[in-house]
């Protein structure tokens, strides 16, 4: 049974975040503005399905907290794997994603689930897929298909039961163009796809994220809440925003820091102003 309770707050933490800061970039998603509430429902039916979901966004605009957030509202009872594709090592990338056998390599004397194996149950969450090199992404578009994956150095396959969310911020329709993504795993990924807008295109989400930010931030410091005054807020609604709610957090953070009055006025808000 899905839980669509996850997806009534008209505001989405990752509360946990300061736990693993270079995982999560953007740590809160607020469904205000139109095109949220639109993607909100959007993603409340796709969370319940078995079907993988693309996620395509800017940095910075909460790709892995939504995905986090799908995964919440499944039914699937195992793990939330997240994996940063660009991190993965090039030389041990199917040792890294698939597992490898006792032995497989020098000093590895025990067996090896790998990503695949940690999230069977669960949601693997690929984060910026394109970063993956092309001969991984054949391997992976089998494994998602066989429901099976070969570890390194094993003889027989191990049955899998992943679910995945991927993310990137490109279009890979471009990449496939080029050459530069496996187009049958772009078709793949693509029956479930959700386009996360960036903040600029939300106006409706800046200025109840910012009170968002900066409660969060005046209660973590113990310093008395401000309000944003009108000023400030109209150079925030004004502004482009090109790194999206994580430049929004880093903005409040900074104007709780140099306000000392009642107010956030818009000398602290470190931005440029028009």
């Amino acid at each position: 049974m899905s839980h669509p309770d996850v997806f009534n707050n008209p505001l989405l933490t990752f509360p946990e975040a300061e736990k693993s800061p270079l995982s999560i970039r953007a740590k809160a998603l607020v469904f205000i503005d139109p095109r949220s509430r639109q993607l909100r429902e959007e993603m409340e039916q796709l969370a319940p399905l078995e079907l993988p979901v693309l996620i395509r966004g800017e940095p910075g605009t909460g790709k892995e907290l939504l995905a986090r957030h799908i995964h919440r509202g499944s039914d699937r009872s195992g793990l939330f794997v997240s994996v940063n594709c660009g991190a993965i090592s090039p030389t041990y990338a199917d040792a890294e994603l698939f597992g490898h056998a006792a032995g497989a390599y020098a000093g590895s004397a025990s067996s090896r689930a790998g990503w695949f194996g940690s999230a069977t149950g669960g949601t693997l969450y690929l984060d910026e897929i394109a970063d993956l090199p092309l001969s991984i992404q054949t391997k992976l578009l089998a494994a998602l298909e066989n429901r099976e994956v070969t570890r390194v150095g094993a003889s027989q396959p191990s049955p899998v039961d992943v679910r995945l969310v991927a993310a990137t911020s490109i279009d890979l329709r471009l990449a496939v163009a080029a050459g530069k993504f496996h187009e049958r795993l772009y078709r793949y990924l693509s029956e479930g796809r959700l386009d996360l807008p960036a903040l600029r295109e939300q106006p409706g989400n800046i200025l109840p994220l910012a009170e968002y930010f900066l409660g969060i931030y005046s209660q973590r410091l113990d310093f008395p809440m401000p309000l944003i005054s009108d000023a400030a807020q109209r150079v925030l609604e004004a502004h482009y925003w090109p790194g999206n709610t994580r430049e929004l957090e880093n903005v409040i953070h900074f104007a709780l820091l140099v306000s000392s009055g009642a107010q956030v006025l818009p000398e602290h808000l470190n931005l440029p102003q028009r």
